[in-house]
């Protein structure tokens, strides 16, 4: 299967099993990439949310299939992107993720209803 960018939105949705975590079935799952911006993010939730750093870090690193580290050519693309998503809202971290799913020509899935009027070369879904 093709790898399935999630965004920290979704990531967090999986893990607080939120509404919408029933779109990250395990077949998603199994197939998912985050860039290391993203986990950075989720990481820094569950810590800010009262989690043991240890405990939350292991459960980051384990929401994911693998992660996938912000390079060079994703931030030329998370740059190039500021003008669409800027009217948004979208952070870094957003355009981090659309970065890695544009590179890998991904599927993106978040739970940001947002990213719906985005206008990208790649499938996204919004999973609430």
């Amino acid at each position: 299967m093709k790898p399935i960018v999630l965004d920290s939105s979704a990531i967090l949705v999986a893990l607080n099993a939120e509404i919408g975590a029933e779109k990250l079935t395990p077949a998603v799952m199994s197939a998912s990439v985050s860039s290391a911006v993203n986990l950075a993010e989720v990481h820094s939730k569950l810590v800010a949310g009262g989690m043991d750093s240890r405990d939350a870090w292991e459960a980051t690193l384990g929401s994911v299939n693998m992660s996938v580290d912000f390079t060079t050519v994703h931030a030329e693309l998370a740059g190039n992107l500021i003008a669409q998503t800027r009217p948004l809202g979208l952070s870094l971290g957003d355009r981090a993720c659309l970065a890695l799913g544009i590179t890998l020509g991904a599927a993106v899935f978040t739970a940001d209803k947002a990213w719906k009027r985005l206008r990208l070369p790649i499938p996204i879904h919004v999973i609430r």
